[in-house]
């Protein structure tokens, strides 16, 4: 059987795929990816891996209908040209219109997984713009169109089933929540958190809705007080529409209270090195840096929206704060601060509930036997 994975960028297909394609191979599948880059070295990864790498042109933030349309039919006749027995989308766009140009190229075994609604059905503090609204609209009215046609359409979390099947009256051949992707527990073992000095970090790309402006406003109220404390965020810049500016960034940088660390490669060692994982998102599918901080045991201060909520029993290994709320996220850093011990313990049943319910083997196994249904 031959599986043509339709996914962003090749960096997610390394970083996030590289099991379930293994797997996929170990049952004599052949398997080939499309994403919208050709990092020459992602690529080399991919082939290490076993499996066929190519690249289709679209605009990963672009809002151009003229465009994708265009690109749309482009990607149909490369997927006509792979003639693949079964496509696996991922990602919003991707799952649209990967999933139009595959019906249009006359593939009848469409499977889409949606890991998170992206930056559409995520709420702010503040009203959406007219702007959004018209793009959440659009992006619904193709859902509208391209779901139905799938075999599977599939979740990581009820909150997002809900808000967009229910909600929106959207009838589908069949549909699952499948949880989060998981995580490799034997590489992302415990390892005991250093809580001298406490060190609170977010793995996030500098987004306004991952709540990166949040953290770093928490912190500075947190350093007022406890002026030893650590701060740290891992990720770079993203041409998002709700991007952080440079102006904002260079102010943050120029503060002193939170350290930068920009893209980095060994994620594990930087968890390690960690007391605390912060994520005060305001919305996720389940969000993969959260899964890794737990199952290397660290507790969890995250929002209480979809997919965050899914990793965090609160009072049991981390805390449930309100979305944009920095005095909240202030507050439950100044707990950890002042009792060290929930640091331990807390982590200890973050690792726990890791190999509950976020263990890469057990979800990319359900993955298998849905699309291989």
């Amino acid at each position: 059987m031959r599986i043509l994975f339709i996914g962003n960028q090749s960096g997610t297909i390394v970083l996030f795929r590289k099991r379930l394609i293994e797997k996929f191979i170990s049952k004599n599948c052949d398997v080939y990816t499309l994403t919208m880059d050709n990092n020459a070295e992602n690529f080399k990864q991919i082939i290490n891996i076993g499996a066929h790498p190519s690249r289709y042109e679209f605009s990963r933030s672009g809002t151009n209908p003229l465009s994708d349309i265009y690109n749309t039919f482009k990607l149909s006749k490369i997927i006509k040209e792979l003639k693949p027995d079964v496509v696996f989308c991922f990602f919003p766009k991707p799952v649209i219109f990967g999933a139009l140009a595959s019906r249009l190229a006359g593939i009848k075994k469409i499977d889409v997984l949606l890991e998170g609604l992206g930056y559409c059905y995520t709420k702010h503090a503040t009203p959406d713009s007219f702007k959004k609204k018209v793009l959440r609209t659009v992006q619904t009215t193709l859902y509208r169109i391209v779901l139905p046609r799938c075999r599977q359409v599939m979740f990581l979390n009820p909150d997002d089933h809900k808000e967009l099947l229910i909600n929106n009256n959207i009838t589908v051949k069949s549909t699952q929540v499948v949880g989060g992707i998981g995580v490799n527990l034997n590489e992302y073992n415990y390892y005991s958190p250093k809580i001298e000095p406490v060190h609170f970090t977010m793995v996030s790309r500098l987004l306004i809705e991952k709540g990166v402006r949040e953290f770093v406003h928490a912190a500075e109220k947190v350093k007022k007080v406890y002026p030893n404390v650590k701060f740290s965020i891992a990720g770079t810049f993203d041409d998002n529409p709700g991007g952080i500016t440079s102006a904002e960034f260079e102010s943050w940088v120029k503060s002193g209270d939170v350290e930068f660390l920009g893209q980095i490669s060994d994620i594990k060692s930087h968890l390690e090195n960690c007391s605390v994982f912060v994520l005060p998102s305001y919305r996720e599918g389940v969000p993969r840096s959260t899964q890794e901080a737990m199952a290397v045991g660290r507790p969890i201060i995250t929002t209480d929206v979809p997919g965050c909520r899914e990793t965090v029993i609160d009072g049991k290994n981390g805390f449930l704060i309100p979305p944009w709320n920095e005095d909240a996220l202030a507050d439950k850093m100044m707990t950890f601060i002042q009792q060290p011990e929930l640091i331990v313990t807390m982590g200890k049943a973050s690792r726990e509930i890791a190999q509950a319910k976020f263990d890469e083997e057990q979800a990319c196994d359900l993955l298998v036997s849905v699309i291989l249904s």
